[in-house]
């Protein structure tokens, strides 16, 4: 086997492989941000060990002390998402949780949906579900080989008993960013109520829900907020949110004499004991963005993004996916956060993707990433992609190693090549 000199760079950690001291780097954080932000998990840990209080079931000062963090989580998050007040952020598990709660919340028999075939399960299983349970139909704006919408595909499918669009903001198979604005226009002229999956983009774009015409955004706190695993939620406009019903019920520490859910917000959605540990660690996360910068992430990570478009001209054996035209200088070129998808027809692309991890210690994601539609729609169905998703902390000394070793692992793949059948 042909092995690479590689100089080594700050990564995950180092391991030692054949001999060779190299370091193990991290290109998945579209499943999940590695490392999370500088201080998450020391003030998860200092919390938990000295601070783990609940809120709303004690008047004592630790309680409150932790409610005003909380508190403070939600004004950061309002003023990132521009939302309308800080009380209209509401904690979930997660952002699958909060579309759940959305959509099911909201959605009665004999109402119809609009969303888009770049979208993630966590927006097509509850549809699904939802269609055979409920009654609910829907329909799929078609996007283009590359990942792209055009809005007016969305509107020509608004039918009388539309109640909601729900588009994912970037797609997390080939990054492409969707038109919210344009969207949110079309929905506000027909009073339908539109609903974003910002899985790939909180954190990573600037979101303005009211200039979009959001009615309510659905987030994690793992993925570009740098935040701790199962925590997330959504933030929602206040006309919106009284149409919304709960889907758990329970304690608030708020009514307590009452059997009857609070109606007002967040209670009426934050049922049960929150997840306080990650809420301490998302607030950490989100106020490490704030002060890098939104804007100062996104241009790294597209540094880093356009490194790699360059260098992959190189590997003709290795197809790049929806990245449309050259450069992102060109006017055609899609908007796109750092997330790219490769295809080797010739080889099984699991199979470089093993051999990227065993013999060269680069972690990244192959199949079809939880998003078949968007992979019949890319062309890429059923084989998937192998996909690279960069995050702040690479390096594009990082993305010259990922590009040296496809290199190698092509030159000795013999026994992963996809036969040719006559």
């Amino acid at each position: 086997m042909k092995v690479v000199t590689v100089t080594t760079f700050a990564a995950v950690s180092t391991v030692t492989h054949k001999g060779i001291c190299m370091n193990k780097v991290y290109f998945d954080n579209s499943s999940t941000s590695l490392p999370k932000a500088p201080g998450v998990s020391s003030a998860m840990k200092d919390f938990l060990d000295n601070e783990g209080f609940n809120v709303g079931r004690g008047g004592y000062s630790g309680s409150l002390n932790i409610a005003m963090d909380i508190l403070y989580t939600r004004e950061l998050l309002a003023e990132m998402f521009g939302a309308a007040r800080p009380r209209d952020i509401v904690f979930t598990a997660g952002l699958t949780h909060s579309i759940n709660m959305l959509l099911s919340g909201f959605l009665a028999k004999g109402d119809h949906v609009i969303t888009t075939s770049m979208e993630h399960n966590s927006v097509m299983r509850p549809l699904h579900a939802l269609s055979t349970q409920r009654g609910v139909s829907y329909s799929i704006a078609a996007c283009d080989t590359n990942g792209v919408l055009d809005p007016d595909s969305v509107a020509s499918l608004v039918q009388a008993n539309t109640r909601t669009v729900i588009v994912t903001h970037a797609s997390n198979v080939c990054g492409t960013v969707m038109p919210i604005a344009e969207v949110g226009q079309i929905c506000k002229q027909h009073g339908i109520r539109l609903i974003v999956d910002a899985a790939q983009t909180a954190g990573m774009l600037p979101i303005d829900m009211q200039a979009a015409h959001i009615d309510a955004l659905a987030f994690p706190g793992h993925k570009a907020l740098l935040g701790p695993q199962g925590i997330g939620g959504f933030a929602i406009s206040e006309d919106f949110a009284a149409q919304v019903e709960p889907i758990i019920w329970g304690g608030t520490g708020s009514k307590t004499q009452e059997l009857d859910q609070p109606d007002f917000m967040p209670d009426k959605f934050e049922s049960g004991t929150m997840n306080i540990p990650g809420i301490i660690g998302l607030k950490v996360a989100i106020e490490y963005i704030t002060a890098t910068g939104v804007d100062a992430i996104y241009q790294h990570k597209m540094d880093l993004y356009q490194h790699f478009i360059a260098g992959a001209s190189e590997i003709p054996e290795m197809r790049l996916v929806a990245t449309g035209a050259a450069s992102a200088d060109d006017a055609q070129s899609p908007e796109k956060v750092a997330i790219v998808s490769v295809d080797f027809p010739e080889f099984d692309n699991a199979t470089i993707t093993a051999k990227l991890d065993k013999q060269f210690n680069i972690m990244a994601r192959c199949g079809m990433h939880c998003a078949p539609s968007a992979h019949k729609t890319l062309g890429t169905y059923p084989q998937g992609t192998l996909r690279f998703s960069f995050g702040y902390q690479n390096t594009l000394k990082e993305v010259d190693f990922l590009l040296g070793s496809i290199k190698n692992v092509l030159a000795d793949t013999d026994n992963g090549r996809i036969p040719t059948t006559s």
